[in-house]
């Protein structure tokens, strides 16, 4: 499986505290460079004047004054300087949506986990500030909001009750110096640009594409794991959860490459998963052990199919051309790895497993120890074999599998549709034409052919190749 680049978002309702914390180096062990495009008292403003539209409002729960990105960045990194790491983030993010931001280079406290704290406004500056002169007075209650009349704020006693508030005739009663909220930046097609954007930003700088990362695909074949952070209290869950979603993605893979199309995986992803923990959420509310039980007899109502299924006969090519003969080639290399994984799965693991079964008895307790750890060496050397077929396919420029089998069968249609297409033109050549004429006559169509899979080739690479890099970062070490 390809590495996944982690991009989350958060909600602040006091953006001066966060952007306090994440810049202090008093409260950061590992704090390596701060950027901010704005100054402290653009951020006092902004969170006074999201506070009085919050309460203007009228509006339940916390008031958001900001937004916070943390991008997680490959370890590669730490080589580059810090300081116009993270300028170059920043200034990306500014260029693009025109707010104001600040933003932090961490580590954590074992520095195993490299990133950047961007916090930006959802409000512009507006060239002059908006004033609001009363043309009469204007009744505030005590939650601040605007009512229409004296009485309305005025107690028994005739007096304005505690908290309210009157602001008399050609007094300032409002005041904006920002914009309204964007909210766009509250949308799910924003955050999924934003991953796009960066994780293309992180592997302009990123020569090894081993370490390339890629943004996961909701709508493919596998599940998403999720990324732990420090001292998360449901670890140990996370961690159980990842290695279901593990299991599921490696079996999808075999799937792909023992013939069983993307659809009918995708057909059992959605009614054997999602659907089902859907009907246990509604029923039951959210159960991790329950949904883990799913992902498992999903996993195995895959491998029912893939048992079901022969593996595909090696493929051949009547023509020669080269841009399909590697992907061929390719495609051989990685099926005979699936072949002897699914000997494994369907034979050797079973077989182990039945012996385990058959020993009995009150001496045969080293024999069945033997078979256990025999047993668990060969689900360790399955689930190790099927993570290093992703990485064939990588070296070759392939994200995944399912990009790969995508890929390749869009060019088996092509290459047959080309073998069709050459037949007719043979025979109707021989039956039209004498030997020298035939001789002089090539195939017809044959270079749209092969442009044709050379693109295809490009696409299926793309979604997993770096751009050129515009500029460069310093290399040298900190």
């Amino acid at each position: 499986m390809a590495r996944h680049s982690f991009i989350q978002m958060s909600k602040l309702p006091n953006v001066k505290g966060r952007i306090s914390y994440i810049t202090s180096h008093a409260r950061q062990e590992n704090l390596y460079a701060t950027y901010r495009t704005a100054d402290n008292e653009f951020w006092s403003n902004l969170a006074r004047e999201s506070q009085q539209e919050c309460k203007r409002s009228g509006a339940e729960g916390k008031c958001i004054e900001a937004r916070e990105l943390i991008i997680a960045l490959p370890e590669v990194y730490t080589r580059y300087e810090p300081q116009q790491v993270l300028e170059d983030f920043t200034e990306e993010f500014r260029r693009r949506y025109g707010v104001e931001c600040v933003s932090a280079l961490h580590h954590n406290k074992r520095k195993t986990n490299y990133h950047i704290h961007l916090i930006f406004s959802e409000r512009k500056l507006l060239p002059e500030p908006d004033i609001k002169i009363a043309t009469r007075s204007v009744f505030y209650d005590e939650t601040g909001k605007r009512v229409r009349t004296k009485k309305e704020i005025t107690g028994e006693d005739g007096q304005i009750q505690k908290g309210c508030t009157v602001i008399k005739k050609g007094e300032i009663y409002e005041s904006h110096l920002f914009t309204v909220k964007d909210d766009k930046f509250k949308s799910e097609p924003f955050l999924r640009e934003v991953k796009e954007i960066y994780t293309d930003l992180i592997n302009r700088h990123i020569s090894d594409p081993e370490q390339q990362l890629k943004v996961f695909d909701k709508n493919s074949v596998y599940l998403p794991t999720k990324k732990i952070g420090k001292n998360n209290p449901k670890a140990a869950e996370i961690a159980a959860d990842n290695t279901a979603r593990q299991e599921w993605n490696r079996t999808a893979d075999m799937a792909l490459l023992s013939g069983i199309s993307e659809a009918k995986i995708l057909e059992v992803k959605q009614t054997e998963i999602y659907e089902k923990a859907n009907q246990s959420i509604k029923s039951k509310g959210w159960l991790p052990n329950l949904f883990r039980g799913i992902v498992a007899k999903a996993k195995d109502f895959l491998q029912n199919l893939i048992r079901e299924k022969d593996m595909p006969p090696k493929p051949t090519l009547d023509i020669d051309m080269a841009e399909f003969r590697h992907m061929r080639n390719l495609m051989i290399k990685v099926q005979d790895k699936a072949r002897k994984i699914k000997n494994l799965q369907d034979k050797v693991l079973p077989q182990l497993k039945q012996q385990l079964a058959d020993t009995k008895g009150l001496f045969k307790g080293k024999e069945r120890k033997a078979l256990e750890v025999k047993i668990k060496e060969t689900e360790a050397e399955i689930a190790d074999r099927l993570d290093k077929i992703p990485d064939t396919l990588k070296e070759d420029g392939y994200p995944d599998v399912q990009v790969f089998m995508r890929t390749f069968r869009e060019m088996e249609s092509v290459v047959e549709q080309c073998n069709r297409d050459l037949a007719a033109w043979e025979r109707q050549v021989k039956e039209k034409q004498k030997p020298t004429q035939r001789e002089q006559t090539k195939s017809p169509e044959r270079e749209s052919v092969l442009k044709r899979l050379r693109q295809l080739q490009a696409e299926g690479k793309q979604k997993h190749q770096p751009k050129q890099k515009k500029k460069s970062f310093d290399r040298d070490s900190r």
